[in-house]
């Protein structure tokens, strides 16, 4: 039998006609797919694909390569390339030895003309043709678009508020920039996505370096949590080419202090009222035992849906990590918590 011939590779042919040709790749999902060569140190354990457009995001966001108003490159989403490739290509991918590395396919979405109805053809496809759950990041949709994206067999659904106060969101994405996103309609978003979805399946990014106060990551943190929803953790990076290039990233350490609000709020060890801050920084943590429960380093690990590493999104393979791509050594973790001055 010749490729040609082979009924799956016909199949992939036939499922390519209904939906857009081409969709981008994170270059290390790429590389775990047998796309193109790259020497991986930290493989993703999630394959990241985004969809490709010949213009931009309609979208106006600050600190996004992809916006409308901004003058850098498309193939970029923070410190990460996305070559594009065709479907076929993609698809063909997904076999030994993606398998034993690939946990879930996460599709990220632009905003552009007829975006709902393509992702969910996209849904669909990659749930007929890989044996992966299927995430998608996508902005706020009607009640039945998010129907919709759950009954094509989306699993988890993030609609990124990306900023920790309405006032920062406002001004990097929101009607300050022209952008056509509104906080009240992401949180209602939000509630509907948790209606459909279950809580638990459900994310919002925050990003962390945006102006906000470590006291305002908190109070959304524990709003989220309280609404069901799952707080993503990313470090701002400063992309060429963004309205926010010049911006630098956050305080190292202050990142660390959210990531350890995160964790404690998420996993039921802490609320917001057992957090101390002054000056709208985090002073200390009323937790007994503390040091124990962050022993095994977890909370300063990559946050996102379950088998999200997001290797250097944030970071450069050289450190330091904002988000541990895996997980950290004894000696990294008994670092952290020595630098956070704990005890």
């Amino acid at each position: 039998m010749t490729v040609s011939e082979n009924p799956y590779i016909l199949c992939i042919k036939v499922f390519c006609e209904l939906i857009p040709k081409r969709l981008r790749v994170s270059i290390g999902s790429a590389a775990v797919l047998g796309l193109l060569k790259y020497r991986l140190s930290v493989p993703p354990t999630t394959a990241y694909i985004m969809s490709y457009t010949d213009g931009p995001c309609q979208a106006n966001c600050s600190f996004c390569a992809q916006a409308c108003g901004n003058d850098a490159e498309h193939d970029q989403l923070s410190r990460v390339i996305w070559p594009d490739f065709s479907l076929e290509d993609i698809l063909a991918g997904f076999h030994e030895p993606a398998y034993p590395v690939l946990e879930r396919v996460c599709y990220q979405v632009i905003n552009y003309p007829g975006f709902l109805e393509d992702t969910v053809d996209i849904i669909e496809m990659f749930k007929r043709k890989t044996d992966l759950p299927v995430s998608v990041d996508i902005c706020p949709v009607s009640r039945s678009g998010l129907e919709k994206l759950k009954q094509a067999g989306a699993e988890y659904i993030s609609l990124p508020l990306d900023g920790a106060t309405e006032e920062i969101f406002n001004n990097v994405k929101g009607p300050g920039v022209d952008g056509p996103y509104r906080w009240e309609t992401h949180f209602k978003a939000l509630e509907a996505a948790v209606e459909i979805f279950g809580e638990g399946f459900v994310g919002s990014n925050i990003i962390v370096g945006l102006g906000e106060t470590e006291e305002d990551t908190v109070v959304l943190i524990q709003s989220l949590v309280g609404m069901g929803v799952r707080p993503i953790l990313f470090a701002f990076t400063p992309v060429p080419g963004t309205r926010l290039e010049k911006l630098t990233q956050p305080d190292l350490l202050a990142y660390r202090r959210i990531q350890v609000a995160r964790y404690l709020i998420v996993n039921g060890y802490a609320g917001y009222e057992d957090i101390k801050f002054k000056d709208g920084r985090i002073t200390g943590f009323n937790v007994p035992n503390l040091v124990e429960v962050l022993s095994d380093g977890e909370a300063f690990r990559t946050t996102g849906c379950p088998g999200c590493n997001r290797p250097f999104y944030n970071e450069r393979p050289s450190g330091p990590f904002y988000n541990y791509p895996r997980k950290p050594t004894e000696t990294e973790t008994r670092k952290e918590l020595e630098e956070l001055e704990l005890n």
